[in-house]
């Protein structure tokens, strides 16, 4: 964490809508917060050119140490996680936008021993789950028996790979994927990553337990649709507490990020500001 009174050094890997916007708040609003944009890096560099001063883009993510960074923001790929996570953990604060990574048992040791050994921390942006906290609580105190995670939209937003990346979209509405969280995030790393925010919100369940459902809907033109069904144990006379919730979150036709992702991702970089360095892995 950066010295009482000096400003917290931020840096941001990836440079597409999300990064773009991080950025922009950065450098538009980040001095009166506290906070100073030191990188910025895109595996396309030329992206960055016209609207990223020469000075911030980084052109290697290796060499982010020089800019000694306070926390970096990953905005990017899960995959950047998986490669450099625990490298950025030796050194400062990761903010991480790809939580499907952690569905990898190897990755998510990796960055825990690594936050542990540097004495950093690991923020995960919520993203577009709704009820974090709610969910959060309830699981801690024992309450939660199952979750259910739905995201609906238009096949054009989707980025699958694997076995997802060749199946058939037949009819208005199609169901990709129905199962374990943690089977999901890798056949859909850009498309999953509010599932995998609900898998850590409720350890008790974890990636194995919470359900999570991807369905192609040709109706969600410029919509996304993420329905949180969760239930708790049965009480003394037989029923069970019970929440359904729906977000429905405009985007733009194709976008794998919804509008208000992005506002709230600012909040989370804002939020995670606030908080203490400690090793684990924290929802923001």
């Amino acid at each position: 964490m950066a010295p009482q009174g000096q400003p917290r050094r931020v840096g941001v890997v990836g440079y597409g809508r999300l990064g773009q916007s991080l950025v922009s708040h950065l450098l538009t609003q980040g001095p009166d917060l506290g906070l100073e944009l030191v990188f910025v890096w895109n595996r396309d560099v030329g992206r960055m050119a016209g609207s990223v001063p020469p000075s911030l883009q980084l052109q290697t993510l290796a060499a982010f140490g020089e800019r000694h960074p306070d926390l970096v923001v990953e905005v990017a790929h899960p995959q950047i996680i998986h490669d450099f996570g625990a490298q950025i953990l030796q050194q400062a604060d990761l903010l991480v936008g790809s939580p499907s990574a952690l569905a990898d048992q190897g990755t998510e040791q990796q960055l825990l021993e690594a936050s542990k050994h540097g004495g950093h921390s690991v923020f995960v942006a919520r993203g577009a789950l709704w009820g974090c906290e709610d969910i959060a609580r309830l699981d801690a105190a024992g309450g939660l028996q199952s979750l259910r995670v739905t995201m609906a939209t238009h096949p054009d937003g989707f980025r699958l790979e694997g076995s997802l990346a060749a199946a058939r979209i037949l009819g208005p509405r199609t169901v990709l994927y129905e199962g374990p969280v943690r089977g999901l995030c890798p056949l859909a790393p850009r498309n999953s990553n509010t599932m995998a925010a609900a898998a850590l919100a409720a350890p008790s369940l974890g990636f194995d337990r919470v359900v999570g459902v991807l369905v192609a809907d040709r109706s969600l033109g410029d919509l996304h649709v993420v329905d949180v069904e969760l239930s708790g144990p049965p009480g003394p006379a037989g029923r069970s507490f019970a929440v359904s919730a729906r977000r429905e979150n405009p985007a733009q036709p194709g976008a794998v990020t919804g509008s208000a992702t992005v506002s709230a991702f600012w909040r989370s970089l804002l939020g995670c500001c606030q908080l203490p360095s400690r090793p684990g892995i924290q929802l923001c």
